[in-house]
């Protein structure tokens, strides 16, 4: 493994920035220092470039096995380093669903091969599969997935005993993606009623409504306090929601922590008539108060952590009519850009989003060695030249679905360079290495 050496780079890196020469070998930062006199294999100048920790997707959908005609691990991890986005957890809605040990294991078999980012794989729960979940390895795999709204195949967890079960069992930190399934059902028959089938996307919000979030979230967190479980909820899509989450308890304390989404924080529901199905998501992109107030929660401290939920689709998939397209879209490759779109705005500061990216996702799920710029952890790193604009275009979108919702868009920060576990994969628009990432491992 090459040894690199970094130069005159302004680190953001624990609500702190310093320019600073960074040594890396065998993989770890060795060295971090005002100058660094040292021989390596690679040299980066940095100068006038910020270099922050790699990002760290707690919540990807990369659609192998089974939906590869969506996505793939090898695409989709290439285009997330390309975003600096350098390690990713990915989530057990793959075909078949991951809710054994067994199907576990493949996923991991084919990142060993093919992914360029370091990666962990959710384990799947249904209502019948908690003897498997309970044979999870705390130390080698990021958590337990429960979807307490719908989902692909038989992974909605709609049993109160079987939620029980999970909240009062599980040896480990459990995900949800949480709105109620009544209430989503009863508003859609609601508006089949009124317009048939010819519903127009900009009803989604309406569809799966803030009540439909609030009332599965709120479950979630009085579970998670009577059991004291270790909950993380996903993709807040409601400013209502925020007030559910704590900021008075130091994050390594909390049982229970959140999650935003860039689209979220980008999108609201204006948008819809612009980018139509191309912005549906579970749950769905709300109001422009619910916008502002997630971000709110992320600033102060309710909301813990900022990832993607990427979930690509084929454009043909998207182009049909709303009851017929499916939820979701491709983000890892912008979510950092857009991201420090925000920054350029004033909305966040570099070092928040160094701490909701890396810092914070590492604490929460307790990862061994990532997430921070620090000596003797590993060197997953991300130069940007926060004055390099440019326009996402077809030509330069790397998912295999080969569409985004920022296409047209123009970002003022370039990702320059982005190094994987002490590899520099991605460097001037090219990858340079295709080193498989590693995986994960975990403190608990």
């Amino acid at each position: 493994m090459s040894s690199i050496l970094i130069k005159s780079a302004t680190v953001v890196n624990e609500n702190k920035q310093f320019v600073a020469d960074l040594l890396i070998k065998n993989g770890l930062i060795e060295k971090i220092a005002p100058q660094i006199n040292a021989q390596a294999d690679q040299l980066i100048n940095a100068e006038g470039l910020y270099l922050l920790p790699g990002a760290i997707d707690d919540q990807v959908h990369f659609r192998e096995p089974g939906l590869t005609h969506k996505a793939n691990i090898h695409s989709e991890s290439r285009a997330a380093v390309a975003g600096g986005i350098t390690s990713f957890m990915e989530m057990p809605n793959t075909v078949p669903n991951t809710l054994t040990q067994q199907l576990l294991e493949d996923k991991y078999q084919i990142a060993a091969q093919n992914s360029l980012a370091n990666y962990s794989f959710f384990m799947g729960a249904s209502n019948d599969n908690l003897d498997e979940v309970l044979r999870t390895d705390v130390k080698n795999v990021c958590g337990i997935k429960v979807f307490m709204g719908s989902s692909t195949g038989n992974m909605l967890v709609d049993n109160p005993g079987t939620l029980e079960n999970l909240f009062r069992q599980s040896p480990m930190l459990i995900a949800t993606h949480c709105e109620d399934e009544a209430t989503i059902q009863r508003n859609m028959a609601h508006y089949k009623q009124l317009l048939g089938d010819d519903i127009p996307v900009r009803l989604h919000p309406e569809i799966r409504s803030e009540e439909a979030c609030y009332l599965s979230s709120s479950m979630a967190v009085a579970l998670a306090k009577k059991h004291n479980t270790r909950l993380h909820i996903l993709h807040i899509s409601t400013e209502k929601e925020t007030h559910l989450f704590d900021n008075t308890t130091p994050l390594k304390e909390k049982r229970i922590t959140a999650e935003a989404c860039v689209h979220h924080l980008w999108f609201s529901s204006e948008d819809y008539e612009t980018k139509g199905n191309l912005i549906k998501w579970n749950p769905a992109v709300k109001s422009v108060g619910d916008r502002d107030g997630i971000l709110k929660a992320v600033l102060d401290g309710r909301i813990d952590v900022i990832a993607t939920d990427h979930a690509p689709h084929t454009i043909e998939e998207k182009a049909q009519p709303y009851l017929q397209a499916p939820s979701g879209g491709p983000l890892v490759q912008h979510a950092l850009t857009a991201m420090l779109e925000l920054y350029h705005d004033g909305k966040i500061k570099l070092e928040q989003i160094a701490e909701k990216m890396a810092h914070n996702v590492a604490v929460c799920f307790e990862i061994e060695k990532r997430g921070f710029i620090r000596e003797g952890y590993f060197a997953d790193l991300v130069l940007v030249d926060l004055n390099k604009p440019w326009q996402v275009q077809k030509d330069n979108i790397l998912y295999k679905c080969g569409w985004s919702p920022f296409e047209g868009t123009t970002f003022r920060s370039s990702i320059k360079h982005t190094i994987v576990s002490g590899n520099l994969a991605w460097s001037e628009g090219k990858f340079v290495s295709e080193v498989s990432g590693k995986r994960m491992s975990f403190v608990r």
